[in-house]
């Protein structure tokens, strides 16, 4: 970053570290410990659509990976369209195999990374559950290279259980890498899993 850039706030965008998913799992026996939250077994890669034959080739590819993994249980990977036009490509495993699910997700995104469509991928999430049936998802932002826990009312209209995000950024503070500005915590309202 030089002198110019100082003067005039600009900052170097945050290089994404897909190795980070692979702390979800540790995370998640943190969370079990502190907070009561279990993995659904659902987990999704968020990334804005672009239409060409090169981008519906490199999703064809990616859903093929994954679709050929024979140690899969359960239904296939899934393309589902969001209300807001958004595409994410669903994996469902065993709830107690979160490893297997982050692998999962850490292959989409690198495979798009990989293909050249980095610039497309928005968030990736993992689902979550507590005994009272609150969701909760963690959510890694790929341009920033950090998470945030985004925790969705149920059946109240679009409310998030902001006390519930908060208490789980402090349990988490040592496991992930935990996006401190809260500005960047959007709601991913119709989720797949949540």
């Amino acid at each position: 970053m030089g002198f110019l850039d100082i003067l005039l706030g600009r900052t170097k965008p945050v290089a994404p570290d897909l190795d980070q998913l692979f702390g979800l799992p540790s995370a998640a026996v943190t969370l079990q410990a502190a907070a009561g939250f279990t993995p659904t077994g659902t987990g999704a890669v968020c990334f804005a659509s672009v239409e060409g034959a090169a981008f519906a080739e490199a999703h064809h590819e990616v859903q093929a990976l994954l679709d050929a993994d024979a140690g899969r249980t359960g239904p296939p990977v899934e393309l589902v369209r969001d209300e807001y036009g958004y595409s994410w490509l669903v994996s469902r495993r065993q709830p107690d195999d979160l490893p297997a699910l982050v692998s999962d997700l850490h292959a989409v995104n690198s495979a798009l990374e990989g293909t050249g469509f980095g610039p497309q991928l928005l968030c990736s999430v993992a689902a979550f559950e507590d005994a009272g049936q609150r969701r909760l998802g963690l959510v890694y932002l790929y341009k920033r290279g950090t998470f945030y826990p985004f925790a969705p009312l149920a059946g109240t209209g679009r409310r998030r259980d902001n006390a519930l995000e908060l208490q789980v950024k402090a349990v988490l503070a040592d496991d992930l890498r935990i996006e401190q500005d809260l500005g960047r915590w959007f709601p991913i309202w119709g989720a797949p899993g949540l």
